[in-house]
């Protein structure tokens, strides 16, 4: 199995891409108060861990760059895993969510639906997803904006929303 600094240090040179507060702010009231919330993908600078603070929603958050590899690396105590994992390779990111058999929300393109490999990972699951009404701008790592995204973007998540599919308004 690849390693996450393998994948993200690898051909997908836009991985290192940051989520704006409006992406996050609508995921908050899906998130029961009495959990605690993973954010793998994330540093105190993510606009996650910032809203979840906000909130008084439960954290803990962990990066690649920290030295823990979200293959290799789990909190002690954790209930959901929310964040923006890297695009490249993402079937690998899935599997590995998947394999807590724990509750997750994962912002991916929507185009990922014309792929197999989500309909292989949640064959036998129930895919839900969060939508939006429009394109989420992600930022680079100097948190500026990167430009006007090609695709949608949507939290694809397991057993975490109340319903299969759920439209937002950004």
């Amino acid at each position: 199995m690849k390693k996450s600094n393998e994948i993200f240090y690898s051909k997908g040179k836009n991985d290192e891409c940051y989520t704006p507060k409006y992406a996050v702010e609508p995921i908050v009231k899906y998130i029961q108060k009495d959990k605690i919330i993973w954010c793998p993908f994330d540093t105190e600078e993510s606009e996650f861990v910032k809203v979840f603070k906000e909130n008084n929603i439960k954290i803990v958050y962990s990066h690649i760059k920290n030295g823990q590899d979200f293959f290799e690396y789990e909190p002690e105590q954790w209930d959901i895993i929310i964040s923006n994992p890297p695009f490249t390779d993402k079937k690998l990111f899935f599997e590995r969510a998947l394999s807590f058999n724990k509750p997750f929300a994962l912002i991916m393109s929507i185009t990922w639906l014309n792929d197999s490999a989500p309909k292989r990972l949640f064959a036998d699951k129930d895919l839900q997803l969060l939508m939006f009404d429009k394109r989420i701008k992600f930022m680079n790592e100097n948190f500026e904006t990167i430009g006007n995204p090609t695709f949608s973007s949507a939290y694809y998540c397991y057993n975490f929303l109340p319903k299969q599919i759920i439209m937002e308004t950004l």
